[in-house]
């Protein structure tokens, strides 16, 4: 039987994957319900996000970005711009 953090990453994968499926139909709305439930089944267990999900979600709007669409990417000396269409920004380093 799966442990409770087992089952809840599982949730937060499923929940990615329907996020970035909700966004690529144009449901935007859906998709910021689903990030805002992962983050919270993250919270409530104690959990890290995945590295991938905290890249291509957005910390002030819960959107999920999608680059060209919702965001625009942008590469500087040592680091990476995403600019969310809230105007949000985060630096990743390279």
């Amino acid at each position: 039987m799966p442990s409770e953090e087992q089952l809840a990453a599982e949730r937060i994968e499923r929940l990615q994957a329907l996020a970035k499926a909700a966004t690529s139909a144009g449901e935007t709305d859906r998709a910021r319900t689903y990030v805002r439930r992962a983050r919270r089944i993250a919270e409530r267990n104690r959990l890290s996000l995945p590295p991938e999900f905290k890249r291509f979600t957005c910390d002030r709007c819960d959107a999920y970005l999608r680059p060209g669409v919702n965001a625009r990417i942008r590469t500087r000396d040592g680091h990476v711009v995403v600019t969310c269409d809230c105007g949000s920004h985060a630096r990743y380093p390279y």
